[in-house]
């Protein structure tokens, strides 16, 4: 017979059990707790991040600049080893082409606000790269007729080379453009800045410019590459019709500091000027020169070129020193000072010495 446990004793263990399953759960406290625990590590964690987002933002700053600086100097040795090309081939000039000329800057505080931490354009050098414009073919001065013209005067004739018309040849150029007239024997040259575009005359083409001083010197206005800075350069006035007119292609690398907050490097070719590096605020050149006695380079690099006489024909070797900076108040915090001219933005500098193969062939 089958023994039955008695009912009140099943009735009890049951409630129990209902009893224990609804006790599960957090109470106030813990989650109050939890709650707090999530708030300081979820505060430390924004803490750090916001500590480190500038450090990220400088970071990113001066990748950007160390990459801008690097372009920038990649360009120039491009266009400095490839100085003085362009040339007439066919003619013996033993002191050409002038492949570089620079205008130095001497160092000097007053260019420098070191309140607003500004620069002025005085702080900075200047770099002419000089080359014959490759599609202007050379051509022949003489006067209206058959004779030797004086570039004292305001217009020289250019008789054509053969199998170019005039009509196409006065198409090359333009307002504004530098000629380069030199000797067959490269014993004189000048430079001269035309005043009006090419025009045909009967069969030779009328290029009207401004006219150079009795010693072949020009001034800035009408030399802006400085190539006849030294009147002692083999200037000269006269020149006739186996002589040569040599259109110029220079590119200039100049600092813009229009914007003091702001100086940028710039590029300028055939009229169209290009920013190639922003927050420029260092950009020095500097030359070795060649010793025809001895046969030698100088071993250092002179940054005033009249220390040479602006010889520019005796150069031999460039370096180009640049620095830049990030943006002004970018650096993670106020308190922040370089070591350079103490402003409140980091800085980076590049130097690279430059040979350019054709100024030194003859040597």
């Amino acid at each position: 017979m089958m023994t039955l446990f008695p009912k009140s004793k099943f009735v009890a263990k049951n409630n129990h059990a209902i009893r224990g399953g609804g006790a599960a759960g957090f109470t106030m406290i813990e989650l109050m707790v939890s709650v707090g625990m999530f708030i300081v590590i979820g505060a430390a964690a924004f803490s750090l991040f916001k500590q480190h987002a500038p450090l990220f933002t400088q970071q990113q700053n001066l990748t950007g600049l160390n990459i801008t600086m690097r372009n920038a100097v990649a360009q120039m040795q491009m266009d400095i080893v490839n100085a003085g090309t362009g040339y007439y081939p066919g003619t013996n000039f033993p002191d050409w082409p002038i492949g570089i000329t620079i205008q130095n800057n001497p160092p000097s505080t007053s260019c420098y606000n070191a309140t607003t931490h500004a620069y002025s354009a005085t702080c900075f050098d200047t770099l002419n790269v000089i080359a014959m414009d490759q599609n202007t073919p050379p051509s022949h001065p003489s006067d209206s007729g058959s004779n030797c013209v004086s570039s004292t005067s305001s217009v020289l004739f250019a008789n054509p080379p053969t199998g170019v018309s005039a009509a196409t040849l006065a198409s090359y150029f333009h307002s504004g453009d530098q000629v380069l007239v030199v000797k067959s024997d490269g014993s004189q040259m000048t430079t001269t800045v035309l005043s009006k575009d090419g025009n045909v005359s009967g069969s030779k083409v009328q290029l009207q410019h401004n006219p150079t001083a009795g010693d072949g010197s020009n001034s800035s206005s009408n030399d802006p590459l400085g190539i006849t800075t030294n009147a002692n350069n083999k200037l000269g006035t006269t020149f006739c019709t186996n002589d040569w007119i040599m259109k110029l292609s220079p590119v200039t690398y100049a600092v813009d500091a229009t914007d003091p907050s702001d100086p940028k490097l710039t590029r300028k070719q055939n009229g169209a000027t290009d920013v190639i590096a922003e927050q420029v605020i260092g950009f020095k050149v500097g030359s070795t020169i060649w010793n025809s006695a001895s046969n030698t380079s100088s071993d250092f690099y002179a940054f005033d070129a009249s220390s040479y006489g602006y010889n520019y024909s005796l150069i031999r070797s460039v370096r180009l020193s640049m620095i830049g900076r990030t943006s002004p108040n970018q650096s993670g915090g106020s308190s922040f000072k370089n070591n350079f001219d103490q402003g409140n933005y980091q800085i980076r500098a590049i130097s690279i010495a430059i040979n350019p193969r054709n100024l030194s062939m003859r040597d």
